[in-house]
């Protein structure tokens, strides 16, 4: 599972970590993996959702035929004796199964019932905290069911324990850093930072560090769980992870210093406090950065959820002005949900690639700013 609009770069990042046959999908991709590579796509990807392993299809028109497939999908005694507790997840619908949570009660039931027949006795439901998570896709009457190897969204990463008003989800975040092409060799700003995701998510992949790590896997449950390679896996990642020896001059602007302690909380849980810059100040106000032009990264609000219509305009029309000013030969590359907004910077975006940010249809703008954008005019979208 994937951002919508990142199916086409969170695809090439799954093929670089090794899965043959990806196929992008929408919101998805599809792709073939052994355990070797699902455990290194678990540990080191960056912008999937969720990582499904695929354990059965069947055909499915109604209540009946998914009580019996999901009976038959599993060898149940393997993998959920009672002692484990379970959570159910659906997406899609069949005929009389149109509501994920009624759906979610029939899987259960046939889980349960499969249960009570080879023990007598059967396992617990548990919402938060599941030892083994099922997942079932209905789609044009067939029924696939899968093992989520997480349990929980891939997206946390754990460091945000503190967020603006409207955070930009990390994986998200993450991919739109790789579709600038920023490597971490030149400078990287973002005058607008809020929370830091940006500028957090861009640092851990320039340093190779992966939040995975730290983190507990639902996959460590699995009845076929291989102890030995899921830890060759895991020191895999760790030597990929760089030595902060040169590390990339990536800084925040944040006008609000409640907001900007917040966005430096986030960095030092992400153990990023040595390579990113969060200053509580005004981009107005800030002075033009000296040395080699870098990527200039933005999220400003879209007037969707925050700010006044008025005074957004007003920051775009001197966010546009700064830039221009001061940025001559940077790369600017911003979220837009407004394209209004957008227009009052007065910059014309060279690409322009659709994405969806929490439900909100939005554009990942980008900008070459020159000499020639100081004198021009032309409105942008």
């Amino acid at each position: 599972m994937l951002p919508q609009g990142l199916e086409e770069i969170g695809s090439q990042e799954l093929e670089a970590l090794g899965a043959k046959e990806v196929t992008p999908l929408r919101r998805a991709a599809c792709f073939q993996a052994d355990m070797a590579c699902l455990y290194r796509l678990h540990l080191q990807c960056r912008l999937p959702f969720r990582l499904l392993r695929e354990m059965a299809r069947f055909r499915c028109d109604g209540r009946d035929s998914l009580y019996d497939g999901i009976q038959q999908a599993l060898d149940w005694e393997h993998w959920l004796p009672p002692s484990m507790s379970f959570r159910v997840d659906v997406t899609g619908t069949a005929p009389g199964l149109n509501h994920s949570h009624f759906t979610a009660l029939q899987v259960k039931n046939a889980v349960i019932d499969c249960q009570r027949d080879l023990w007598g006795k059967r396992s617990s439901i548990d919402l938060d905290e599941p030892d083994l998570c099922l997942h079932l896709h209905l789609h044009r009457g067939d029924a696939v069911l899968s093992l989520d190897g997480s349990g929980g969204s891939l997206h946390r990463r754990g460091y945000r324990a503190a967020v603006g008003d409207a955070p930009l989800k990390e994986n998200l975040a993450a991919g739109l850093i790789q579709l600038t092409g920023w490597d971490g060799t030149s400078p990287l700003t973002d005058p607008c930072c809020g929370s830091g995701t940006l500028l957090i998510e861009a640092a851990a992949m320039a340093l190779q560090r992966f939040p995975s790590l730290q983190r507990r896997f639902l996959l460590e449950t699995w009845a076929d769980f291989d102890q030995e390679l899921w830890e060759s896996e895991q020191q895999r990642a760790r030597k990929r992870q760089q030595t902060i020896t040169n590390p990339p001059r990536i800084m925040g602007f944040e006008q609000d210093p409640a907001i900007a302690q917040q966005a430096r909380d986030n960095v030092s849980a992400a153990g990023l406090t040595d390579v990113v810059q969060i200053i509580a100040s005004d981009f107005r106000e800030a002075p033009a950065p000296d040395g080699d032009p870098g990527v200039v990264v933005c999220n400003p609000p879209y007037g969707v959820r925050l700010g006044d219509s008025t005074e957004l305009q007003e920051l775009y029309r001197e966010l546009g002005s700064v830039l221009k000013r001061d940025y001559g030969g940077w790369d600017l590359w911003l979220l837009s949900g407004n394209r209004e907004l957008t227009g009052a910077l007065r910059l014309k975006a060279k690409r322009r690639i659709p994405v969806s940010n929490g439900g909100l249809d939005c554009r990942w703008l980008h900008y070459e700013l020159n000499r020639r954008a100081a004198d021009s005019t032309t409105q942008g979208t």
